[in-house]
This record gives C-alpha cells, sequence and structure tokens, in this order.
C-alpha cells in the first residue's frame, strides 16, 4: 500500500487534496514525501481562499505562496467597508468569517456622551469600541447579508464585549438575545453578560433581580440562574464572548437581524464595552 501511494504523481495528489480542506490537507501531508509536496501546491491553497483575496500577502506587498496567503488571512483579519468590519478564514475549515464593528451597529443613545462614549483602543481589531456610561434600557441592533458567508456552513453569531472595573447593572439581570432572518421568525434566549456568570455556585438570581425589575417578570420561572451555558466566554485575546444565535446558511442570500436587548428590568447599567458582533463556523463538539 504503500508503494502505491508513493507512485501516485503530485499533480495528481494534489488535485485531491484540494478537494478537502485545510485541516486535511495539513493531515494529509504527513502520509508521505509525494503528499507532503503536493500539500503545498499553490491550486490546493488557491481552492481554499477567496479569489477577491489572494492578493493579500505574508508581508503586505510583493508576492507569496498561496498557502502563506491563507495562513495570512487566518491570523491577520482584513478590515473592510472603511474599517467598520474585518474579514479572515478558519484555519481549520478555510470557511469566511467576520466581525461586524461596534460603529456599525445600531446602539440606542450611542450620540449621546452621557450614555454612552466612543474610545481608541489597541486591544480590538478596530480603530475605536463604544463604552457603556450609563443608560437604563439596552439596544444593541446587527445586520448582515448573507451573502458574504460561506455556503451550507451553520455560523455562530456572537457579541464581543468586555466590561470595566467599575461595571454595574449586569450582575444578575438578564440580557434577550435574538437572530433571525428579516420578515422570517427568530431564536431568542435569555443570558447573561457578567463575567462572573456561572461561578457563583448554586445562586439564584430571583432575590437579586428583583431588586433592579420588581414586577418585570410575572412568572420568575422563566428568568434563568446564571451558568457556564448562557455567561459568556473568555477568549484568548482578552475578551468576552456570549452567543447569539446560530444561522445556516444554505445560499439563499438573506439580511440577518441580531439584538441584544435588556428593556425590562429597568436598572441602571455602566460598564460595558462593545467591540463588535462575530460570525464564525460554528464548531459542534
Amino acid at each position: 500500500m504503500a508503494d502505491f501511494f508513493e507512485a501516485l504523481p503530485e499533480g495528481f495528489v494534489a488535485e485531491a487534496l484540494a478537494l478537502t480542506s485545510p485541516r486535511d490537507a495539513c493531515r494529509l501531508s504527513s502520509v508521505n514525501s509525494v503528499f507532503r509536496s503536493a500539500a503545498q501546491y499553490d491550486s490546493v491553497w488557491e481552492n481554499f481562499t477567496p479569489p477577491e483575496y489572494l492578493a493579500e500577502t505574508a508581508d503586505g506587498g510583493g508576492v507569496g505562496s498561496k498557502k502563506e496567503v491563507f495562513l495570512r488571512l487566518c491570523d491577520h483579519p482584513v478590515l473592510i467597508d472603511e474599517g467598520n468590519k474585518c474579514f479572515w478564514l478558519d484555519k481549520g475549515s478555510g470557511k469566511k468569517c467576520y466581525m461586524l464593528a461596534a460603529r456599525q451597529l445600531s446602539i440606542a443613545l450611542s450620540d449621546s456622551t452621557d450614555c454612552w462614549r466612543w474610545i481608541p483602543t489597541t486591544e480590538s481589531r478596530f480603530k475605536e469600541v463604544a463604552e457603556l456610561i450609563s443608560v437604563s434600557h439596552l439596544e444593541i441592533i446587527g445586520k448582515i447579508d448573507t451573502s458574504i458567508f460561506s455556503p451550507n456552513t451553520t455560523y455562530a453569531a456572537l457579541l464581543v464585549f468586555k466590561t470595566t472595573p467599575k461595571s454595574y447593572g449586569f450582575e444578575f439581570q438578564p440580557v434577550e438575545v435574538s437572530i433571525g432572518s428579516h420578515g422570517g421568525s427568530c431564536q431568542t434566549r435569555m443570558v447573561f453578560l457578567d463575567p462572573e456568570a456561572g461561578r457563583r455556585r448554586g445562586l439564584r438570581p430571583r432575590r437579586r433581580i428583583g431588586m433592579f425589575s420588581k414586577g418585570a417578570f410575572a412568572n420568575w420561572d422563566i428568568v434563568p440562574a446564571p451558568s457556564k451555558e448562557n455567561g459568556p466566554k473568555q477568549r484568548d485575546d482578552g475578551w468576552f464572548e456570549i452567543e447569539i444565535g446560530e444561522y445556516f446558511n444554505g445560499g439563499d442570500a438573506t439580511e440577518l437581524e441580531l439584538s441584544v436587548t435588556e428593556v425590562k428590568g429597568g436598572n441602571w447599567k455602566t460598564g460595558l464595552i462593545i467591540q463588535g458582533i462575530e460570525f464564525r463556523p460554528k464548531k459542534f463538539e
């Protein structure tokens, strides 16, 4: 069997590898020297890279190998739409990923300096982020055209944010998130933006939430307890993320609408820093 693989023409192997995924191409390159050489062919990595981004190179100029282009697009997101959106590739699948900057979201009262402020930061993919100063009603809306997504792919949409040391108002107050196509049905659920959600063992939010939102919920049983499932996760880049929902892109383009709102409690909130909303292929365990 080993002799059979060694006898295969490199070009033939490269054509076969191009029909797999970046992850599989890398794994198969360990089969033997023929596969290892074929896995370096430009034709393999051209198939994994959107043609409109093939001009991107590792150093920003000149011409590199197509594999270098692919890896650059995985590790260095490209700013598009006047810097209000960024694009990159998922290294394992080659699927397209995007993030909408806070500036591209509709944030209620974001033009009021008493409620929000826009601050520059080197910790974000974008030039500036939105910092919550003080509001009682939180409303963040995002929209994206799904025609830019990779086809036949389930995407997860996530709010990417941080909190300041003086943050309050989110400790025991659930936030409602929703995702759905324009004019169609939507998925809605309750989550917590408090980074400590899920670490308070056995603590129900009923008594504390009543301090903030008396009468907001007629049935306390619908209010979930903070948990690992509905609390944010810390990312490798230091930001937190909370899943808004998922969307399967079957190829029919639509405008996807997303929202993050807390308008029932009426409690004052501060210290939330919004980087944006991210869309990436969902990984199923």
